[in-house]
């Protein structure tokens, strides 16, 4: 099975990852690649499915958050057994309500602890692959902010690409877990001034491009820092949130 070639930007890119973890997917399933197995290399997915490195790597980032595959580094990626129904999750968020202030608030005070650590691992661990994958995930956001567009879906591309930099898989698990409906939106109503949101959107750049430079640049503790300032400032943002919605605080 092959991906048809389509051009690797945009929505065509997007659809040729999707395609392409399709393909993986199914070879999985049948049995073409067991368990234990090692997948083809980048190279020879690329060349037998005439996709770029690109689409190559965010297929296999996508088969690796459904815990399908593992990277081992300097041996490739391999298949995993198959989760078992009788193996019950390690941690449960299935009761949090995703509607209330309050529960966004204690999520990302789980979310500080973990990622912290994470940032400044990625700082000492990254791969000069990984690194790039950081940089365009930044960009990414960058773009849909300029654009005024719906930051989530690449802010936790962001967040999974500093996680998966650890170079520990239980860290992108752990965000996997969470999932991408907690990523916290801008703490903006319909009736916030034009300025507000610009200063909002110039604010979040400026938090992102503190972490990733200090990834970029193997600073640990600035690593941590920035996005210790990140997640607390979210935390602030809310804050203020959960106070205007219950009325003024003398």
């Amino acid at each position: 099975m092959s991906v048809e070639t389509k051009t690797d930007t945009g929505k065509g890119s997007k659809t040729l990852v999707s395609k392409l973890g399709d393909v993986l997917r199914q070879a999985i399933t049948a049995g073409q690649f067991p368990p234990g197995s090692r997948l083809p290399s980048e190279a020879q997915l690329t060349e037998a499915h005439g996709v770029s490195r690109t689409v190559v790597r965010e297929a296999i980032a996508a088969l690796r958050a459904d815990r399908l595959v593992e990277a081992r580094q300097g041996a490739g990626v391999f298949v995993l057994e198959p989760p078992t129904s009788a193996k019950a999750p390690m941690l449960s968020l299935s009761n949090i309500d995703l509607a209330r202030v309050s529960s966004m608030i204690e999520l990302l005070e789980l979310r500080t602890a973990v990622e912290v650590e994470a940032a400044g691992l990625a700082a000492l661990r990254r791969s000069p692959a990984q690194e790039e994958v950081i940089l365009d995930r930044h960009y990414a956001v960058r773009a849909c902010l300029e654009a005024s567009q719906p930051t989530s879906e690449a802010d936790f591309a962001l967040h999974l690409a500093i996680a998966e930099a650890t170079n520990n898989p239980r860290f992108r698990e752990f965000l996997t877990m969470i999932g991408r409906n907690l990523i916290p939106r801008a703490a903006l109503r319909p009736d916030d001034s034009e300025t507000d949101q610009a200063a909002y959107i110039k604010l979040l750049d400026d938090e992102h491009n503190a972490i990733v430079a200090a990834i970029s640049n193997g600073d640990e503790e600035g690593a941590r820092e920035a996005m210790r300032r990140h997640l607390r400032g979210s935390q602030l943002r809310y804050r203020a949130l959960l106070r205007e919605l219950r009325g003024s605080v003398r």
